[in-house]
């Protein structure tokens, strides 16, 4: 038997290490006393008493009930602690939920009027409310979702209570160890519309931007917000998921990785130092890609030269000449009209206005107007956005997205180069515009009918070209220099490609390129989204086929991604902004456009990048259009590019949605390791095969590219992209997530992500020795050109 003594002195033990969980609720007979807690009927969370990192004192809280570092998300006694642990809950006399402390004094109190006496309890639910209930009138009469402190929860509501103006805010605590009220707070404002401000004392020091039905446009790749109007009430709905004011002002976005037992920190509000509250002054617009980040919008001047130029640029700028509707008010003299400077990707300023016009034409119109009227904008979930008589304070560029913003400026203002959008009568705009199509049409229509009659001759009319525009052959010889070697840009797999817009050249020496050519017309034609490359147009004349794309000044991924000297434009931001914009295309691809399309190519070559680094797909020679009712297809001609196939692909013939998932994961891991898939790794193991070593042995950041040391703030969302990939190529075809889902991870929108399993081709196989492609005829190259594997079918 275990002696009295010993037994005594373990119970000791285990009681100094945890507190006892009794049952959720509280009366004035079931009470809490320090160290005790209660737990959530769902065991999500635990009310009791607790010390900060490093303080002596004692608070009651509730926090998520983890076995890691306690999350802690509403503190009752911020401002009043317990100076021992005399601490008790319980329901008073007059039937409020009360702390009190050894000496019986209240240090905190629901403080709600008029209860009855014995006809309260309380409870903490599984959503981590603490509600009181009055037992009679089976109402909760207080909760602490409407009195947070420093976190807000699933579930949570921003009301604004609007006969007594009072709305519900975060406050921030003081530091790590001391939870009292901080210097910053957090909260909705409705002044006309929604919108997220955070607070230095009284002072706006951040704001999300207007929320348009869907997002708020100053942070657009926060999507698991959502908003309802109709009452005043903010809220989201992502599981283990919450928000946190921290001491220093910032915002965070805290989920739970249940498969490292940890709290990850995903959306910050303060990235940039553009994201703090009018950084750039008024009529500054802050720019974090550029340096430097302030700059003065076209027709305004610094307001002190002297301080911009040191850097300090809160006196913001000035307007260099009168418009001309204030002229006339002095002048009474009539001249020409104002005109607007638009600018891209916007997050709009502070004061915005709501106004009834339910077109942009409208809202134009309106604005210019009403001489107060000095800024507009217009987005489709909100309608008109107007600014009046009113200093425009921070204006931002965005990276991602944004809105199209229009500043008024004075005609004189209005450069030669048309960067100003002048206002221009609708009638007369419309008159223009149908003498100019009425003319091309005419030309078109009679160009169309003589290349008709040609593809007719050559037999190529499997595609119908109605909807695609013609070309001259002299007019591509002309654009690309006559095809000059220094106007090519690069080398597809039956084609060379050309500086034009961008020219595609079937090469005639090829016998598979004609059907290349014309499917691609076919695939792409039918095709419209941001990540897709637009096709412009094609030229067929005589043996001459070719293929007129938009031009992107930035070339290919891999073009920047595997060169030493130029990866270092590709911070992180830039690097997810092209790996989201490659999964939405794809997903486009596969399940959003009119056409169910598997690519079959996807490489970094074939991921072309716009003058901001935005990426396109291209390159739909070897697409698969499928049935609305085909999963997957076999082929006995397999094409694609070795490093990038799919297993089943490569060995069986066999290709689904599953197929362009696998290229996406090799080009994922490539992006964030900035290595060719083709790079000798440790082991003579494949890029595969050394992400899956590092995963399992905890190394996974070795596989992160060197340049991205500058993103550790950031690290959390690397580490989910790497986990991402590893999900993607997966050596069973069933494992592999959709695209679907691969963007809801990438947005984090799926918070817990499965353990990856071993990825196909780990190691890397010699080109034609290898035992699982002994029976296929193969002609390939690596990572730059499209090759082809001719393997007969049983």
């Amino acid at each position: 038997m275990i002696p009295i003594a010993l037994l005594i002195i373990l119970l000791s033990c285990f009681c100094l290490d945890f507190a006892v969980a009794i049952d959720s609720s509280i009366t004035s007979s079931q009470l809490i006393r320090d160290p005790d807690a209660i737990l959530s009927n769902g065991s999500n969370f635990k009310l009791g008493f607790f010390n900060p990192a490093d303080s002596p004192y004692r608070y009651m809280g509730i926090w998520y009930d983890m076995p890691s570092e306690k999350a802690v998300i509403w503190v009752a006694n911020r401002d009043n602690p317990l100076k021992d642990s005399s601490g008790i809950i319980t329901i008073s006399e007059d039937g409020n939920l009360v702390l009190v402390n050894g000496q019986k004094e209240v240090l905190w109190s629901s403080n709600v009027s008029n209860l009855v006496n014995n006809s309260t309890s309380a409870q903490l639910l599984d959503s981590g409310n603490l509600v009181l209930r009055d037992n009679i009138n089976r109402v909760i009469v207080w909760e602490s979702f409407q009195e947070p402190t420093d976190s807000f929860l699933p579930g949570m509501h921003h009301r604004i209570d609007q006969r007594t103006g009072k709305k519900v805010q975060l406050t921030s605590w003081k530091s790590l160890s001391d939870p009292s009220t901080g210097s910053f707070s957090a909260g909705l404002i409705h002044q006309n519309i929604p919108e997220i401000f955070v607070w230095n004392d009284s002072r706006p020091y951040w704001r999300s931007g207007p929320w348009n039905g869907q997002i708020f446009i100053g942070i657009p790749e926060l999507k698991s917000v959502y908003l309802f109007r109709h009452n005043y009430t903010f809220g989201f709905a992502n599981d283990w998921t919450f928000f946190a004011l921290t001491a220093q002002g910032i915002l965070e976005e805290r989920f739970w990785i249940k498969w490292k037992d940890n709290w990850e920190v995903g959306f910050l509000n303060l990235r940039t130092e553009c994201d703090v509250y009018g950084k750039c002054g008024a009529f500054g617009i802050c720019n974090s890609q550029e340096k430097p980040i302030c700059s003065c919008l076209e027709g305004f001047e610094p307001k002190n030269a002297e301080e911009w130029n040191r850097g300090n640029w809160t006196s913001g700028c000035i307007r260099r000449s009168k418009m001309q509707c204030e002229r006339r008010n002095i002048t009474g003299k009539v001249g020409k009209e104002d005109g607007f400077l638009k600018l891209n990707k916007m997050k709009v300023p502070d004061f915005t206005e709501w106004t009834s016009p339910a077109t942009e034409d409208e809202c134009r119109d309106q604005c210019l107007k009403n001489c107060s009227c000095i800024a507009y904008a217009f987005d489709g979930g909100i309608g008109c956005m107007v600014w009046r008589s009113i200093n425009l304070i921070d204006i931002q560029r965005l990276p991602f997205e944004g809105t199209d913003l229009y500043i008024r400026v004075a005609n004189s203002d209005v450069d030669e180069k048309g960067k100003k959008d002048v206002f221009v009568s609708p009638l007369i705009k419309g008159m223009f515009a149908l003498a100019i199509c009425t003319l091309f049409l005419w030309r078109w229509i009679a160009k169309r009918k003589e290349v008709i009659a040609k593809l007719s001759a050559t037999n190529v009319n499997t595609v119908k070209l109605q909807d695609l525009p013609l070309f001259q052959f002299e007019e591509l010889a002309t654009a690309t220099n006559n095809f000059q070697l220094s106007s090519k840009l690069g080398q597809g797999g039956f084609e060379p490609v050309y500086w034009g817009n961008a020219v595609k050249r079937l090469s005639q020496a090829s016998g598979q390129g004609l059907e290349e050519f014309m499917n691609e017309v076919m695939v792409i034609s039918k095709l419209q989204h941001r990540n897709l490359v637009r096709l412009l147009g094609c030229c067929v004349e005589g043996e001459e086929k070719m293929l007129i794309y938009e031009y992107m000044p930035n070339r290919s991924l891999d073009a920047l991604l595997f060169d030493p000297l130029k990866k270092e434009r590709l911070d992180w931001r830039k690097r997810f902004n092209i790996i989201e914009g490659i999964s939405r295309g794809l997903l486009y691809l596969h399940r959003d456009s009119r056409l169910r399309i598997i690519h079959r190519d996807l490489k970094a070559s074939n991921i072309l990048l716009d003058e901001e680094l935005n990426p396109k797909i291209s390159d739909f020679g070897m697409a698969k259009i499928f049935g609305g009712n085909q999963d997957q297809a076999d082929t006995g001609r397999v094409v694609g590019t070795f490093g990038y196939m799919s297993p089943e692909y490569a060995m069986e013939g066999r290709f689904s949605e599953k197929s362009d998932v696998f290229s996406f994961g090799v080009l994922l891991l490539e992006i964030v390791s900035g290595r060719k898939n083709t790079s000798f790794f440790e082991d003579d193991l494949t890029i595969l095969g050394y992400a899956w070593k590092l995963w399992n042995e905890n190394k996974i950041l070795a596989l992160v590219d060197p340049f991205l040391s500058e993103s550790s703030f950031q690290l959390d969302m690397i580490i989910r992209c790497i986990h991402v990939g590893l999900l993607c190529v997966q050596e069973l075809v069933k494992d592999r997530p959709n695209m679907s889902t691969v963007v809801s991870m990438l947005n984090s929108e799926i918070r817990d992500l499965p353990y990856p399993k071993e990825p196909a081709f780990t190691e890397r196989q010699g080109a034609v020795d290898s035992e699982s492609f002994k029976q296929i005829q193969q002609t390939y190259s690596f990572n730059d050109i499209t090759f082809t594997l001719t393997a007969g079918r049983d």
